[in-house]
């Protein structure tokens, strides 16, 4: 196991919630022998305070770097921040102590690319969406794999989906649940304007390439982990492909990946006996 000593602390800013957290887990930390970085350059580990968008902003910048992860859930729902406000001393301290899981997620490597050349490059944790733009028009857009052609549609988007992903806009698109452990991606378009296309899972070992109609006048949006970072012109390529680097989350004891689903998504809630039938 590794020795966690250098910690970075990082949490949404102007919130007064957040502050006292932070505030608290470094006078934690301190008090445990750690030296605590407001950055995670140099880091053993970084410990981000908030919601899944604020893990899956520190994600995109530490990733690269190499630093693991572990949140503490501050925000609605919280699939990646496991661990709660009111455990999170407990929690951090069964993990400078050793006792911790390493779960590796996948990332996707994402490319524009425009008349054959590269005009952006990003990572993506959760998923890489094209999305109709400022006009709300459909768009027209056509789906390969590995070079194949798949469909042409039209429709709002399409979202393509890593496993961590699928429990995000995905799910909310009546996309499939994917565990971490599997290795897929979910193809999941965005009210097709057909009955017949429905959300595909497939290796995440295909390259997939969405190309945009050349039609004159397709207004369509890029958005990476809900970040909106580029507008798309008629004929230009999304590349999407596995990456070389993965996100390292660090679990407390006794994290499992179906509690935390049954707990999120409200599975298996007993019936009140008083209610009517």
């Amino acid at each position: 196991m590794a020795s966690f000593r250098r910690v970075a602390l990082i949490g949404k800013l102007n919130s007064r919630e957040v502050d006292s957290s932070l505030r608290e887990i470094g006078e934690f930390l301190a008090a445990r022998g750690c030296e605590v970085l407001k950055e995670g350059k140099g880091a053993d580990l970084a410990i981000v305070v908030g919601g899944d968008g604020t893990m899956l902003a520190a994600a995109r910048d530490l990733v690269p770097l190499g630093v693991p992860l572990v949140g503490i859930n501050q925000g609605r729902v919280g699939f990646m921040t496991d661990i709660g406000h009111d455990d999170m001393r407990a929690g951090v301290g069964a993990i400078l102590e050793g006792r911790y899981l390493v779960e590796e997620r996948t990332l996707l490597d994402a490319e524009i690319v425009r008349e054959g050349k590269s005009m952006l490059r990003t990572l993506a944790l959760n998923e890489a969406v094209v999305g109709k733009g400022s006009q709300g028009r459909l768009i027209e857009f056509s789906l390969s794999l590995d070079g194949e052609f798949v469909y042409a549609l039209r429709a709002d988007g399409i979202i393509v989906a890593t496993p961590t992903g699928s429990t995000a806009y995905a799910l909310s698109a009546q996309g499939p649940i994917l565990h971490p452990a599997v290795p897929a991606l979910a193809l999941v378009p965005l009210n097709p304007h057909t009955l017949s296309a429905r959300p595909v899972s497939v290796s995440d070992r295909c390259v997939v390439d969405i190309a945009l109609a050349r039609t004159p006048g397709i207004d369509a949006q890029t958005y990476f982990d809900g970040f909106a970072l580029a507008e798309l012109a008629p004929g230009d390529h999304l590349i999407l492909k596995r990456s070389s680097h993965v996100a390292r989350f660090v679990h407390p004891p006794g994290y499992k990946y179906f509690a935390t689903l049954r707990e999120k998504l409200g599975w298996s809630e007993t019936l009140r006996k008083d209610r009517p039938s």
